[in-house]
């Protein structure tokens, strides 16, 4: 996502006030202190974790191709979650969005198909923030409380919990059924006749009438269906929640939604932050809301979309409740990451356009793949934040690692996994069925055939059936190489969170990128490292090569070890669990690398 800010006029008033403020700075806990654990992250998306339907109708109905609940992510469930190395779930997709399924019966107003991307609907055009999807519960009408059990038992089982929050734009259809007593609808009392007003909630075109976007194929998105009748009334238009300010959006804006006013005057480039807009405050008391419930961190979409002043003065307000709260920040401007780490103060930021980018050249085995790439993450763009940055090889937005356009072996990712898990004490995360190679193959519905799986339909997501196993959560139907591939991520999770090196380490690239280099352009190699311990790993990204060398430590690692134990030392290969002794490393370390395969050597 490409999004053009206008930035930030009061940035010098924020940061002389956090510097001044020793409450502000106490408070915070999270703009420039890192927890003292690494953050290993599943995402998943309830309505399709829990699906043991396989039918899988193109556009099918939720009564055709089944949803997942709440209550379908058991105990056994996550306890297979944690045996796999994670410590956070990311719940996704649970807030109320807009949807073709009729709950109308349970007093939900039906959104209007015209503006709804999928049958099931974008997790991302949220229709009340103070209610969860009815699609994911057994018991409609007891939703939340299934929710807030989902929550309970995530914790019961030595887990944390994340959720969305989508700050950014509304559903057009947005009305809340479930907020709490004097509460106001977000527009509620805007004055429609101005395009802008700092007191309004929403962005208007006064005179225009909003026209739902022609066509129905986008980037293969099917959006056809015979439940739209081209006759939803908005009147006047509001602009997108992708910056579109006029009424004919086309069908790849994110016509669906609403751009929410943060006080900035987008189209006059000026910004009214005194007082405090109204979205400014109804977003805080929605997070205050799932705070309470117990939810310990949220992942927040599209987070430059809002201004940074807003990060900095609802984060904290947010954090007073529960210290330990984590922000997530979706980002994809690298020249701001400083900046929302910290003046937003938020905890992380995606490294999507640093490290996820070069790791995926490589994987694709590109003409222009390079592990210079990774330098220039490592040493350059995230020199100042490394812990800070959440890393990934998939998440909802990706294209599945063994699907036809990325690597088709999910095997050929083991070295870019093993980067992103090791590289920073910063957290990492994957997303579920990563874990046993599922290839997102086949056109769902307003999903397309895009190698993602789909977050607008209904559907069963195949391999990670086949480990959930009719509910058994033992992999009971998985074939070898897919457990082999699961066990390969339990190893490299559990080392990843729970090794101090790789927690808190320092770390020293043993790349040089000149003449003298060793490692070319497919190997990359570095060594994490505390006073007890150092862990070398090593990554060869070509597919044809193995790397057989000779690699000497620098002086920096081998100063942690004493003259008695520069002989004869016991080493592990994490990967294989392989018992290994360094007879002298004052003469180096041999390695053998397969193709396409990663060392961890920890010692």
């Amino acid at each position: 996502m490409k999004l053009n800010l206008t930035l930030l006029s009061l940035m010098s008033i924020i940061i002389a006030t956090s510097c001044n403020s020793k409450a502000m700075q106490t408070e915070n806990n999270g703009a420039d202190s890192i927890p003292n654990h690494k953050l290993v992250i599943y995402q998943l998306l309830p309505r399709l974790f829990g699906n043991k339907n396989t039918t899988n109708q193109y556009n099918g109905t939720l009564a055709e191709n089944g949803v997942g609940k709440f209550n379908d992510i058991n105990d056994k469930a996550l306890q297979e979650l944690k045996k796999l190395g994670i410590n956070y779930v990311w719940y996704t997709g649970v807030i109320a969005h807009a949807s073709m399924t009729d709950y109308s019966q349970y007093g939900i107003k039906p959104d209007d198909p015209d503006v709804v991307k999928g049958i099931a609907g974008s997790p991302y055009a949220i229709r009340d923030y103070y209610d969860v999807d009815p699609d994911l519960a057994v018991d409609v009408k007891n939703r939340m409380l299934e929710y807030e059990n989902l929550i309970k038992r995530t914790h019961q089982n030595g887990l944390k919990v994340i959720m969305d929050f989508i700050p950014n734009h509304v559903a057009r259809t947005y009305h809340s059924y479930a907020k709490p007593a004097g509460v106001k609808d977000f527009g509620e009392d805007d004055d429609t006749t101005k395009a802008f007003s700092p007191k309004n909630d929403f962005y208007y075109m006064p005179g225009e009438k909003f026209i739902e976007p022609a066509g129905y194929v986008a980037g293969g998105a099917d959006f056809h269906s015979p439940l739209k009748d081209g006759k939803f009334n908005e009147s006047p238009a509001k602009a997108t929640g992708n910056d579109v300010f006029k009424p004919n959006p086309s069908l790849d804006d994110w016509f669906e939604t609403i751009k929410l006013n943060y006080g900035i005057d987008i189209l006059n480039h000026q910004n009214h932050f005194d007082p405090i807009p109204p979205v400014w405050l109804k977003m805080r008391a929605i997070l205050t809301y799932w705070a309470n419930k117990g939810v310990d961190g949220f992942r927040c979409d599209v987070a430059e979309a809002v201004p940074v002043e807003f990060w900095s003065w609802v984060i904290p307000e947010i954090k007073k409740i529960n210290p330990n709260m984590v922000f997530i920040a979706e980002a994809y401007n690298p020249s701001k990451y400083e900046d929302y780490i910290h003046i937003g103060k938020f905890d992380y930021l995606y490294d999507k356009v640093g490290l996820y980018d070069g790791l995926k050249k490589l994987i694709k085995d590109e003409p222009s793949a390079d592990v210079k790439d990774i330098h220039e993450v490592a040493n350059v763009q995230s020199v100042n934040i490394p812990d800070h940055l959440l890393r990934f090889l998939e998440n909802h937005d990706e294209e599945r690692i063994a699907s036809k356009n990325f690597a088709q072996d999910p095997k050929l990712a083991i070295p870019g996994m093993v980067v992103t898990a090791t590289l920073s004490g910063g957290p990492v995360m994957i997303y579920f069925g990563q874990e046993v190679g599922e290839p997102a193959a086949g056109k769902e519905g307003f999903g397309g055939d895009d190698n993602r799986t789909t977050i607008f339909d209904y559907w069963g997501v195949p391999n990670h059936q086949k480990w959930m196993n009719g509910g058994a959560f033992d992999g009971g139907q998985l074939h070898q190489d897919e457990k082999n591939l699961r066990n390969f991520y339990q190893k490299l999770l559990t080392f990843s969170g729970e090794d101090e090196a790789i927690k808190s380490g320092k770390y020293l690239e043993l790349n040089n990128f000149n003449q003298t280099d060793v490692f070319g352009k497919k190997v990359y190699a570095y060594v994490r490292y505390t006073p007890k311990e150092r862990v070398l790993i090593i990554a060869n990204f070509d597919r044809n090569t193995a790397f057989n060398q000779k690699i000497q430590l620098p002086k920096e690692v081998l100063a942690t070890l004493n003259s008695e134990e520069l002989k004869n030392i016991k080493a592990t290969h994490v990967l294989t669990g392989e018992q290994a002794t360094l007879t002298n490393i004052n003469d180096g370390v041999e390695v053998n690398v397969a193709p396409a395969d990663a060392l961890i050597l920890q010692f």
